[in-house]
């Protein structure tokens, strides 16, 4: 009676079970592709690299009308020099010619001062000689002239200089005073500046060398004093001068130190004189790297150095040549100098221009030019310089597809900063007049973290610096610009492949909010649509908390029916297509087409979310969810789209599960047995695994057992139980059970050698998988109910099954204790659970029923 009443509750139970949540152990996955609910994995979306490098790509939602150039002329004209000059009180107005002037100070870029005029013409002619040979030729021209010479060696020509040029003096020293009265606030009694000269033929050669020139001034009424270092005490001495500031602060030496003067005449003065000679591009490529060596050595760079507008008027002139390495050396001096306004923003074009060429990966590498450009977003203001951070940020960009590059991203601290400028951009609100163009910044920063996001060191520092907020709010202040919701969601595509990162989003309840906005928002944009598929799926994979709150979310499984319907419309339409072309050549592709791959990870969402018991319950209520998977049985085959067709037919597999009231599985389930007929002929023993599994749920009612009957598909089961494979006996054997809870058809095992095949099996898989050893023993149980006798039961196997399951049953024999521990003790525990109890009934009436003749003994 107990026996009859444990074989009844064996019967009674279903095929597949619903596993218990526990925390998985590395044994259990083995198991993982064995239970009845299952989660599907698929690839990533594809994303093909660009052809050339750009600030946009070609698939970019911006009108090229509408979006900064990625192509510029760029020209030494692009630079500002007004800008290299800081601003102070008092500003000149521009001149309309040069002013040649007789003060001079220790360089050739000297304050404007008004002089007394001199006592000897001579005099004048030499000063100005020398001014001239210096700053002869404009911006356009050479600012510093290579033809300076000792006036030892060339004192005839001072001395005949032109008589004209007393006139220019004294026209340029007029125009200067005007300009001198209209913006400097002297008083009545202190207007009139004079200027003490006191030239010896000594000091004009000190001046020339480089070396001294010291000219003094003094205004009337003061009575300081001051003897200048390194001027002998012999010298005439100047008093009561002071120097005043007119605006052009760069161009002066105000409190310069002698160290800064020496350095300025002995390191920098001969490196610009050779860029200003210079014709070979290698040779001035050597300058401009002993310029910044030179300059870094003294700490120089940025706003220190008092003559820095005539060192940037030299790099700025030298930009109108045309080699890229050159202008990598100029960019990387110029954002060293700090330079800002108009000038920041052509140095980044600049930069830009170089990136664009894969070429100049190398060159970029050697000379550490990310570090310039990573200062550059460090430093700068978000706002006032917006559109050069975009140039910027669109050069790292460009970078960031070089490997060795990305690397050294990473190991400078790249991914804390680009989420620190994120930040600052999201707290940019929508009403302010710069929210429009950080947007195009935006496009440039998350294409960088998309690609930041393939190494693992960047994935630990996003999930580490609260990376997915930050995108979660970007995502949600840009949900009408595509093209940052495209970069963001790929980011998201990539980083939800891992478990850590799935955990840290799914814990950002807005996500799914978001998601779906997006999806109702740009429901036929494949390339947006197909990645927060993925990412869903991803989510719902691994992630029981997740498929409830997605599937909470109002409207979420109308917006997935949504879109089933859209890409189902779009496949059928693309399947006509190659229909009617078939007579020109066109046949189907081997991959997945747009459609196809969308409806693939669709269904995949569907069913990971089935898992969820509520939710899965819900699911196989939803007639048209069941019915648009069946439709995909219904009109694609196997061989068009190997992975939609079994995604189908797994999640049903996984609603059919569930026995609800009004279960849309169980009202089409006849029709779904036929839909299945198919693909179990099919040559793919995926296809086939994967309906046997349906038939392994379905085939617990009576009519799909009878059509298993009827369509002799028992006989394709005990076939498969030859298939040397655990998963695929595993689900032939199901179907097998559940066939022989009918007392009717289990003489049916009887055929093809259904009882031999299962003990074959057992014998091949048992001590490996226990589970297939339980369910080949509840088989084998069912059939034997009616048992009278071993041998007619179990026929010529009797015997082999004998010693099998005592073999079995026998722990030391049974179990592998060369396993790693986890792994025996999950062995043991379903031995102990599952096999033990089936097998040791089976075993007891197996031997009952097996009576042994009677040995008579003769004595010798």
């Amino acid at each position: 009676m107990q026996a009859s009443k444990n074989k009844n509750t064996e019967k009674a139970e279903p095929f597949y079970r619903l596993s218990v949540p526990k925390q998985k152990t590395s044994s259990e996955i083995i198991n993982e592709a064995r239970n009845s609910l299952r989660t599907l994995r698929t690839r990533r979306p594809f994303t093909p690299t660009e052809d050339q490098r750009k600030l946009f790509g070609s698939g970019s939602s911006r009108a090229p009308q509408n979006r900064p150039p990625s192509v510029f002329s760029l020209h030494a004209s692009s630079f500002d020099l007004s800008e290299s000059r800081p601003v102070s009180g008092v500003r000149l107005s521009p001149l309309d010619h040069k002013p040649v002037l007789v003060t001079f100070a220790k360089d050739e870029n000297s304050s404007i001062s008004l002089p007394k005029p001199p006592a000897s013409a001579a005099e004048v002619r030499k000063v100005s000689s020398a001014r001239a040979s210096l700053f002869g030729r404009t911006f356009q021209g050479s600012f510093l002239s290579a033809k300076m010479v000792l006036p030892d060696q060339n004192e005839e020509k001072l001395d005949s200089e032109e008589p004209a040029m007393m006139n220019n003096l004294r026209r340029s020293n007029n125009n200067c005073l005007e300009e001198q009265r209209s913006y400097t606030p002297f008083n009545d009694e202190s207007r009139e500046l004079i200027c003490n000269e006191c030239i010896s033929k000594s000091e004009r050669e000190d001046f020339l060398k480089g070396t001294a020139g010291k000219f003094l001034f003094q205004l009337r009424g003061e009575s300081d004093q001051m003897k200048e270092p390194g001027i002998n005490s012999s010298r005439p001495r100047i008093t009561g001068w002071k120097r005043r500031v007119t605006g052009l602060e760069d161009e002066t030496r105000i409190n310069e130190s002698e160290e800064e003067e020496s350095f300025w005449h002995i390191k920098i003065l001969p490196i610009l004189h050779e860029l200003e000679k210079e014709d070979n591009i290698e040779n001035l490529c050597l300058a401009c790297t002993k310029l910044y060596q030179a300059l870094n050595e003294e700490n120089m760079l940025g706003k220190r150095l008092k003559r820095r507008s005539v060192l940037l008027k030299t790099l700025y002139k030298l930009v109108d040549v045309d080699s890229d390495p050159l202008c990598l050396k100029l960019a990387k001096i110029i954002l060293a100098m700090k330079v800002d306004g108009k000038n920041l923003l052509s140095v980044c074009k600049l930069a830009f221009k170089i990136c664009k060429n894969e070429k100049n990966d190398y060159i970029i590498q050697n000379d550490r030019f990310l570090d310039c450009l990573l200062e550059v977003l460090r430093t700068e203001d978000l706002q006032k310089n917006n559109e050069a951070l975009l140039y910027c940020m669109g050069a790292i960009k460009l970078m960031s597809g070089n490997a060795v590059l990305l690397n050294e991203m990473v190991n400078k601290g790249a991914v804390e900063m680009l989420l620190q400028l994120m930040k600052q951009i999201n707290n940019i609100k929508e009403n302010d007049t710069y929210f429009s163009n950080l947007g195009h910044l935006l496009v440039q920063l998350t294409a960088t973290l998309r690609n930041l996001a393939d190494l693992p060191p960047a994935r630990h520092q996003l999930l580490c610096s609260g990376a997915v907020s930050e995108l979660c709010a970007a995502l949600e202040q840009r949900v009408d610009d595509k093209d940052v919701c495209v970069y963001i969601v790929r980011i998201f595509s990539k980083l939800s492949f891992y478990n850590d990162f799935c955990a840290a989003l799914a814990d950002c309840s807005r996500c799914y909010i978001l998601f779906l906005a997006l999806l109702n928002k740009y429901q036929k944009k494949q390339d947006l649509v197909i990645r927060i598929i993925f990412i869903l799926g991803n989510l719902t994979a691994k992630n029981n908390q997740a498929r409830e709150q997605f599937f909470k979310e109002k409207g979420s499984v109308n917006t997935l029916i949504s879109l089933f319907q859209t890409y189902h419309e779009l496949d059928l339409n693309t399947q006509k297509w190659y229909h009617e072309k078939e007579g020109e050549g066109k046949t189907h592709p081997k991959d997945p087409s747009e459609a196809e791959d969308v409806l693939i990870k669709l269904i995949r969402v569907l069913a990971n979310l089935s898992i969820h018991p509520s939710v899965g319950a819900a699911l196989a209520a939803a007639h048209r969810v069941v019915e648009l998977l069946v439709t995909v049985l219904e009109y694609k085959s196997i061989d068009d789209c190997e992975e939609l067709v079994i995604n189908a037919a797994t999640t049903i597999s996984n609603l059919s599960y569930y026995k609800v009231k009004s279960s849309a599985v169980q009202d089409k389930k006849l029709h779904i047995a036929e839909m299945l007929l198919k693909l179990l002929m099919s040559n793919n023993m995926d296809g086939v695994v994967e309906a046997v599994r349906v038939f392994g749920n379905l085939s617990q009612y009576h009519e799909i057992c009878d059509f298993i009957i009827q369509k002799k598909i028992y006989k394709f089961m005990i076939a498969l139980l030859d298939a040397k494979n655990q998963d695929v006996c595993f689900s032939a054997c199901g179907v097998l059970l559940n066939l022989t809870v009918d007392k009717n058809k289990r003489a049916l095992l009887m055929e093809e050698g259904g009882i031999g095949k299962l003990v074959d099996c057992l014998q091949d898989f048992g001590p490996a998988d226990w589970q297939l050893a339980c369910l080949i023993c509840k088989t084998l149980w069912n059939y034997s109910e009616n048992i009278t006798s071993a041998a007619s039961c179990f026929g010529e196997d009797t015997d082999t099954l004998l010693v099998l399951l005592t073999s079995l049953l026998d722990e030391e024999i049974a179990l592998d204790y060369s396993l790693d521990r986890d792994l025996r003790d999950y062995q043991k525990l379903y031995w102990e659970r599952e096999f033990k109890p089936v097998a040791e009934k089976l075993l007891d009436r197996i031997q009952s029923h097996r009576f042994l003749p009677t040995v008579t003994i003769t004595p010798f």
